[in-house]
C-alpha cells in the first residue's frame, strides 16, 4: 500500500488543492462555476442522491444559482469552499461590530473555519443566533478569564507519544488529525487544532502511537480524535482502523466527530461500508443544539446506525445556547429519534477565553432535573465535569437522595414528592 499520501490528507483531504481558489480570485472564497473544467473531473463518478434541506437548498440557489447540487453535496467541494475570513465571510452574514473586531483580533489563537452548508444553518443578521456564536468569533474569546488555561485538562502532561494521551487505565485518546471541516468557538483543543505553523501528524506519529498502544496491554479502547478523524480519507481511515485491529488487546475502537452536523456530506455510502467492517466501532457525534438535526444530518445518522454503529452523543453546555431545559430537551429527544443515544453533557471547560460560553454547573443540575422524569431515560445524559488538572470526568447529580429515617431511604422523585425505600442504615 502506498500510505505515505494517506498521511497528509489530514491537514488538507484529498483532491482539495485543485479546488483551492488562487491569488486571482481576490477575496471570493468560492470560485468554483459549472463553466470551469475542474467541476467535471469533481463529479466524476455518479453518486447517490443526497436529501438537502429547505435552508441549505435556498441558500445555495441565493448564493450560488449556477453550482451544480451534486457538487454543493461533495464533501471535498465543502472542505475547499470554507469560509476562512472576514471578507468572505461577510458576503453571507451581517457581521457585528464585535465580530469583525475579534475576526481580526485573533493573532495565533483559533482560526475561522465554517463549511458553506454549516453556514446555510446560521442567522444571517442575528448576532445572538445559536449556531453563529458557536462558529463566528466573539469579542469574549478574547480575554483570559480567572482559572483558564490553554490545555486545563492536562493532555499534554499525560501525553507519552506525540497525539496520544493517556489518563485512564484502560482507555486511550489518539488524536490523530489537527484539521476539523469547521472550529467550534469553544472548542478544548483550540491550542492545537487548525494551526498551520504546528508540527502536522504524520505517518512516524502514528506508528509511534500504535505501537504504544501494542505494548501496553492495559489498553482495551482507543478513541479516535483530533480535530475531526472524519475528514481524513477513506484510505487513512481504514490503514489506522486497521492497524489498531491488529492489536489483540484493542477491543473497542471508538470515533469522535461532529462531521454528521457541519458537513453530513462526508457519509458517503463508501465511508460507511468501510466502516462497517472494523465492528466493534463506536461513534460518538458532538451536537450542541437542535437546529444542527437538519435533513442532511438526519441522512448521515441513519447511514451510520443502519451499518450497526451504536451512536452516541455529547453536548457541551453552553450560555445563551443550549442552557434551558427546553432547548436542551429538544436536543436530546431529536438525537433520540435519530437513533443517537445522548451520553454526555459537559461543563465548559475552562479554556482561554471561554467565559462567555461558561454556565454556573447549577444551571446544568436545573436541566438533568428537568429531563430526569419529564423525558425518556435514554434521552437523558450524564452531566460531568472534566476537572481541570486531569482529575477525568466526574459525574454531577441532582440530590436525590434525601437522607434516612426510621422509616428508610428518604427519596426525592422528579416532581420534587418524597418517597421511602426500605433501606436502613447499620444501627439506625
Amino acid at each position: 500500500m502506498e500510505t505515505e499520501s494517506l498521511f497528509n490528507e489530514d491537514w488538507e483531504p484529498p483532491s482539495t488543492t485543485a479546488m483551492r481558489p488562487s491569488p486571482a480570485d481576490g477575496m471570493n472564497p468560492f470560485p468554483i462555476t459549472p463553466s470551469k473544467s475542474k467541476v467535471i473531473s469533481i463529479s466524476r463518478r455518479p453518486r447517490p442522491a443526497f436529501r438537502v434541506g429547505e435552508a441549505a437548498l435556498e441558500f445555495r440557489l441565493r448564493h450560488f444559482p449556477d453550482l451544480p447540487e451534486a457538487l454543493w453535496n461533495d464533501w471535498h467541494w465543502q472542505v475547499a469552499n470554507r469560509v476562512t475570513d472576514s471578507a468572505a465571510l461577510s458576503r453571507f452574514l451581517s457581521l457585528s461590530e464585535g465580530e469583525a473586531r475579534a475576526i481580526s483580533s485573533r493573532e495565533g489563537g483559533l482560526p475561522l473555519a465554517v463549511t458553506p452548508y454549516y453556514l446555510s444553518l446560521v442567522s444571517p443578521h442575528d448576532p445572538a443566533d445559536p449556531l453563529r456564536r458557536t462558529v463566528i468569533p466573539s469579542p469574549g474569546e478574547l480575554a483570559a478569564g480567572p482559572g483558564e488555561a490553554d490545555d486545563p485538562l492536562h493532555e499534554d502532561g499525560k501525553s507519552p507519544v506525540p497525539g496520544l494521551v493517556h489518563r485512564y487505565p484502560d482507555r486511550v485518546l489518539f488524536l490523530v488529525t489537527g484539521f476539523c471541516s469547521t472550529y467550534c468557538r469553544y472548542c478544548t483543543r483550540s491550542r492545537m487544532v487548525g494551526h498551520a505553523q504546528r508540527k502536522r501528524l504524520g505517518r512516524r506519529d502514528w506508528e509511534a502511537a500504535i505501537d504504544y498502544i501494542a505494548r501496553t496491554p492495559s489498553v482495551r479502547d482507543v478513541l479516535i480524535s483530533g480535530g475531526d478523524p472524519l475528514t481524513l480519507s477513506d484510505g487513512a481511515l481504514s490503514w489506522l482502523l486497521t492497524r489498531l485491529r491488529a492489536i489483540p488487546h484493542v477491543e473497542v475502537v471508538r470515533i469522535g466527530t461532529k462531521v454528521p452536523m457541519v458537513l453530513p456530506q462526508r457519509v458517503t455510502p463508501a465511508l460507511v461500508r468501510m466502516l462497517k467492517g472494523f465492528h466493534p466501532l463506536w461513534i460518538s457525534v458532538h451536537a450542541a443544539h437542535p437546529s444542527e438535526l437538519g435533513p442532511e444530518t438526519a441522512q448521515a445518522l441513519s447511514r451510520l446506525a443502519d451499518a450497526g454503529i451504536p451512536l452516541g452523543s455529547q453536548t457541551v453546555l453552553l450560555s445563551g445556547i443550549n442552557d434551558s431545559v427546553e432547548v436542551m430537551k429538544g436536543l436530546m429527544q431529536g438525537l433520540m429519534r435519530l437513533r443517537v443515544r445522548p451520553y454526555y453533557i459537559y461543563q465548559c471547560d475552562p479554556i482561554t477565553g471561554s467565559a462567555h460560553f461558561r454556565t454556573p454547573v447549577e444551571r446544568g443540575l436545573e436541566i438533568l432535573r428537568g429531563l430526569r422524569g419529564h423525558t425518556s431515560g435514554y434521552a437523558v445524559p450524564s452531566f460531568v465535569v472534566d476537572a481541570p488538572g486531569g482529575g477525568g470526568k466526574i459525574p454531577l447529580l441532582p440530590d436525590s437522595v434525601r437522607g434516612w429515617d426510621n422509616e428508610g431511604l428518604v427519596l426525592e422523585n422528579y416532581e420534587g414528592r418524597l418517597f421511602r425505600y426500605p433501606d436502613f442504615r447499620a444501627g439506625a
